[in-house]
């Protein structure tokens, strides 16, 4: 890790860059993948499937044979692990729900706001160099609770052609049958336009690496809603000289085995703690089996020394990560201040592992400084919010004359007599 002791702020923004590719760069290779997809359909998926995945698939639904085969592959202890996963993860999400509450802006007018569930969903699965079956527990969870109607999964498969089973088997519990053996850009495009055999979806979810957020966000210009831009994992992690070296070590290398172009950075105002931090991050990468995976993120990383506290508290605001640990004794003082992370950690007893599997909160959040404008899923994410309101007599008359003074005065003729043809009516 590259080690900063106390930058100037206007060194910041240069600090805390991401390692991603160039926008143009990245854009001009998605486009053609997006575009044989809405072109060619289930052929470019297949081609695809050949070049990328290096497997050639017959069929690109999941048969039902093969997710009886996969129940029956996953250990009862992983299957227990899920089960308690999800139990807080719906806790958590189903207090979420809002109430119907009508209110009267005035005698005689009632307004009110219902949510209502986005029917048809697309769920992407990273499932690469590891297979996130947590992400369905995230995703396929809250869309049960909303009421989704139709939820589509796309995966990729590996070598095999086959589909890891944990995946298989987490989206069986929650009801999840349209799966398919797509993954990267092309998944998205499929799931966004319609193939012959991938239904088309109002709106997509799920993280990825670049070419699965840049496909997102190209599909997004088009109409097609996404949950956000979530590209390569994150974390920031703060500590003072009260944090454990181990723990901090393996907060940031479980972030850093996610892949190559993931970045942790650590931040705070011990220089002792920071290098015995750095020294337990050696030790402990050395134990890794993805260990060059982890060795490639750190190489993009940052530990940076900050003597005042407030210092530190305003370069996490500007980097805005995706998790942030708070290792430190007055992490909830700490944490009031915070307000640009996609989720915060707090303590030195909670790792952002918790957050990832089985908490509760949702672990699909905004990357790569996102998180400074948009939220982590949540049930909010799966529902669309219609507003209503009705008048009485009493209610037109109250209302109505303001609204034909407004109309009129931006010029507005019809919308003024849409009012008025009712009040006079009521003088009848």
């Amino acid at each position: 890790m590259q080690y900063i002791v106390n930058p100037a702020r206007e060194e910041w923004a240069e600090i805390l860059k991401r390692p991603v590719f160039e926008q143009k760069d990245l854009e001009s290779r998605v486009q053609p993948i997006i575009e044989a997809v809405k072109q060619e359909g289930d052929k470019a998926l297949k081609e695809f499937s050949i070049k990328f995945d290096q497997v050639e698939l017959e069929d690109l639904r999941v048969k039902a044979s093969e997710i009886e085969e996969a129940i029956a592959e996953v250990p009862e202890s992983l299957k227990r692990a899920i089960a308690l996963a999800r139990k807080n993860i719906e806790t958590f999400h189903r207090s979420q729900k809002e109430e119907i509450q009508i209110v009267e802006t005035q005698p005689g007018i009632r307004c009110w706001r219902k949510s209502v569930a986005i029917s048809k969903v697309g769920l992407y699965i990273p499932g690469g160099t590891a297979p996130l079956f947590s992400t369905i527990l995230m995703l396929g969870v809250p869309a049960a609770i909303a009421g989704c109607k139709e939820v589509v999964l796309c995966t990729p498969p590996g070598k095999s052609g086959k589909v890891n089973p944990a995946i298989l088997y987490t989206a069986h519990l929650l009801g999840i049958h349209s799966i398919f053996k797509v993954g990267g850009a092309q998944a998205v495009a499929a799931m966004a336009y319609g193939t012959e055999s991938i239904p088309q979806v109002y709106k997509i979810f799920g993280p990825g690496n670049q070419y699965v957020t840049m496909a997102k966000q190209l599909i997004g210009k088009e109409g097609v809603a996404i949950d956000m831009p979530a590209g390569p994992s994150e974390v920031a992690v703060v500590i003072d000289e009260s944090a454990n070296a181990g723990f901090v070590a393996a907060d940031l290398l479980s972030q850093a085995e996610h892949g190559i172009d993931s970045q942790v950075l650590l931040v705070g105002n011990s220089k002792e703690r920071i290098v015995e931090v750095e020294q337990e991050v050696e030790k402990q990468v050395a134990e890794l089996p993805r260990e060059e995976i982890a060795r490639a993120a750190i190489a993009n990383s940052k530990s940076i020394y900050l003597e005042e506290e407030d210092a530190i508290i305003d370069l996490i605001n500007e980097y805005a990560p995706e998790h942030l640990i708070l290792s430190v004794k007055n992490d909830e003082e700490m944490a009031e201040k915070i307000f640009n992370a996609g989720s915060v950690f707090l303590g030195h007893l909670t790792p952002e592992s918790v957050g990832d599997y089985a908490s509760g909160t949702n672990h699909t959040l905004p990357t790569n400084g996102f998180a400074k404008a948009y939220s982590g899923v949540s049930l909010d994410s799966f529902v669309k919010k219609i507003t209503f309101q009705k008048l009485t007599e009493e209610g037109i008359k109250n209302l109505g004359p303001a609204v034909e003074e407004m109309a009129e005065a931006e010029e507005l003729v019809a919308h003024k007599r849409a009012v008025s043809i009712r009040l006079e009516s009521l003088k009848s």
